[in-house]
Order: C-alpha cells, then sequence, then structure tokens
C-alpha cells in the first residue's frame, strides 16, 4: 500500500489497472477449466445443451454490463468472473469489459480508495473503540437482518403447510366408494 501511495498518480493508476485486470482475468480462466474439468465427469450427461446455449447466450448479452457494474461494487467481483469463465463468455465481450472496469476501479482506488484506507487506518490507531462499537452495531444490523429473514421464511412454510391441510381435508378420498 505504502508503494502505490509513493508512486505517481499515472503510475499508480497504472500498476492498480494492471493488478486488477490480471486478477479478473486469471478468475475468468479458472472458471472456465473448473467448468472444462466438470465437463468431463459423469455429471456432465445430465446437462441439457439447448438450456447451456441459452445461458451462453444470456452471458454474452448481459455479462459486459455485470462485469463493469462489479468493478464499483464490493464483494461480486471474483463471483461475477469466475461464473463469466464457468459460462464461457466470450472473449470479444469479456476482454473489453474487464479493460473498461479495470480502468475505473483504477482511478477510483488511486483517488478515492487510498485515501478512505488512509482514513480508515488512521481514525482506528486515534480510536480503536469507536470502531469495536461501529463493528458491533454493524454486526448487530446482520444479525436483526437474518433473524427477520429466518422468521419470514418460517411464517411462509406455516402458512403453506396449513393451505396443503386444508386441500387434504377438503379433497374426496380416491379409492373408496360414495
Amino acid at each position: 500500500m505504502e508503494q502505490l501511495r509513493a508512486l505517481p498518480f499515472e503510475a499508480a493508476v497504472a500498476a492498480l489497472f494492471a493488478i486488477v485486470f490480471l486478477r479478473t482475468n486469471g478468475t475468468y480462466w479458472l472458471g472456465r477449466a473448473l467448468a472444462a474439468g466438470y465437463g468431463r465427469t459423469s455429471l456432465a450427461a445430465r446437462w441439457n445443451p439447448a438450456k447451456l446455449d441459452g445461458a451462453r447466450r444470456l452471458i454474452d448479452r448481459w455479462g459486459p454490463v455485470a462485469i463493469l457494474l462489479t468493478f464499483v461494487t464490493v464483494g461480486l467481483q471474483t463471483a461475477v468472473n469466475l461464473a463469466a469463465g464457468a459460462g464461457r463468455m466470450s472473449l470479444r465481450y469479456y476482454i473489453p469489459a474487464t479493460a473498461v472496469g479495470s480502468l475505473v476501479w483504477a482511478l477510483l482506488y488511486a483517488t478515492v480508495g487510498l485515501a478512505a484506507v488512509d482514513l480508515v487506518v488512521d481514525q482506528a490507531a486515534a480510536s480503536p473503540w469507536a470502531w469495536v462499537v461501529v463493528a458491533a452495531a454493524g454486526s448487530a444490523v446482520v444479525l436483526r437482518v437474518v433473524i427477520a429473514r429466518r422468521r419470514r421464511q418460517a411464517a411462509l412454510g406455516s402458512a403453506e403447510a396449513r393451505v396443503d391441510g386444508a386441500r387434504d381435508d377438503a379433497a374426496p378420498d380416491e379409492g373408496k366408494s360414495a
């Protein structure tokens, strides 16, 4: 990190571009290799070729947009690039999308990103207890969301069971004569 901050802006952008471009393309090729290996297993016989072709057309159509958007999000980049590789996204769509996305990412990271990292490090050094409070509050929010989702799913499951039970009670018995 210190080495990047010591570089002139243009050199930092170029270094960040190279790093992210190589990483995303490495992830893409890993996805292709995993899909090729899976294609040689006995499980591959279960694939529906028509559905695979449809999925590849969908990836070629919307994949470049998805790939470009992952460069301005957190946590999706690796999964989307791996999926693009596994889905054998056409390189004529993939390479330009990753080149533009890598440039956008490098520019963002060289300006705002490095400044944000500096701010977080400085603040954590100045007041580590404040970060403990922030982490605890964030964990509480995540826990609340998880609990709410589980309760909602449980309520939906019990409602479906009641509907199915009512259907069973209302249906005439098959095999018994009236």
